[in-house]
């Protein structure tokens, strides 16, 4: 059986198209569709869940809040009964009638499949940020240099049963996946642009996610203000001796005063900026002490 996970937030006027393209395009298959609304604030949880009332291959799932996109699929591979648990967008720029080219590639014994898209239709933010993600996830989750990711992805059930034993309370799907997978591939797909709404991956959700893989599962910030900290202080040392110098040879002057208010501010927004990194540090880990589940489900209709 394949599960079909599908995080759904503010999407009422495409959902219920993408419900019946799935159903459509899986009919011959064992399938069921986990629908977890992400604390949407229109209609789609209404939606959803009617639907789910009169189909039994949905699960419907509402979430207490909007806890974001990784959290809502985590929840859905918690709650995933299929031998392959499959990902994609509510909004059809995924379309339904590729999944049966993930599912023939997983079955030929990979363990994650994403799909490659012949012609990305984002918007140019969302493109440049899959661009440093792309880099990070490189660099912390040591993603191979011909491997592609996307939302559009299947995996087997004992990859996300791996994932699922991280405990952390901001998960980051993709890097979770490739820390569990061994045999990983591409399949190359169609990727439609998006017919009804707006997209809800802002700037701002952006630079969000690249917190959370900084902070979370990398130390490249503090390796950063290290490497800063030793730079500063090696030419803070080389001004203290030249400055040594100059007293001995030319005597001491009024005019140094400036130097040391600049010396001094200087050093003393580098430690501010040290602080406010390691305070950040500090506080993801007390909330991650503090709650033992990334997410609340406010209701589930099966």
């Amino acid at each position: 059986m394949t599960s079909i996970i599908i995080p759904a937030y503010n999407s009422e006027t495409v959902i219920t198209e993408t419900l019946d393209r799935i159903c459509a395009v899986l009919k011959n298959e064992a399938f069921e569709i986990i629908i977890v609304n992400d604390g949407s604030r229109d209609a789609t949880w209404k939606v959803v869940k009617d639907y789910a009332n009169i189909s039994d291959c949905v699960k419907a799932v509402d979430l207490l809040y909007n806890h974001g996109q990784h959290t809502a699929i985590l929840c859905g591979m918690a709650l995933a009964k299929g031998d392959y648990l499959l990902t994609m967008d509510d909004d059809l720029q995924n379309p339904p009638e590729e999944i049966p080219k993930l599912l023939n590639k997983i079955r030929e014994g990979y363990d994650l499949v994403f799909a490659r898209f012949e012609r990305k239709m984002h918007a140019r933010h969302r493109r440049l940020g899959s661009i440093l993600v792309g880099y990070l996830n490189k660099k912390i989750f040591g993603k191979p240099d011909d491997i592609v990711l996307t939302n559009f992805r299947i995996f087997t059930n004992e990859t996300a049963q791996r994932a699922l034993q991280y405990r952390t309370k901001y998960p980051y799907i993709p890097g979770l996946l490739l820390m569990s997978a061994g045999r990983i591939a591409n399949v190359t797909t169609s990727h439609m642009p998006r017919e009804k709404g707006a997209s809800n991956y802002s700037m701002w959700k952006i630079l969000q996610l690249l917190s959370r893989l900084l902070f979370n599962y990398s130390s490249y910030p503090l390796r950063v203000v290290s490497g800063m900290g030793i730079v500063v202080s090696v030419l803070s040392f080389i001004a203290g001796i030249s400055y040594v110098v100059k007293s001995l040879v030319a005597g001491v002057s009024v005019q140094g005063w400036t130097t040391i208010v600049v010396l001094i501010s200087f050093l003393l927004g580098f430690v501010l900026i040290i602080l406010g990194i390691m305070g950040e540090y500090l506080a993801r880990i007390m909330n991650q002490l503090a709650s033992d589940q990334p997410y609340h489900i406010r209701e589930i209709i099966d």
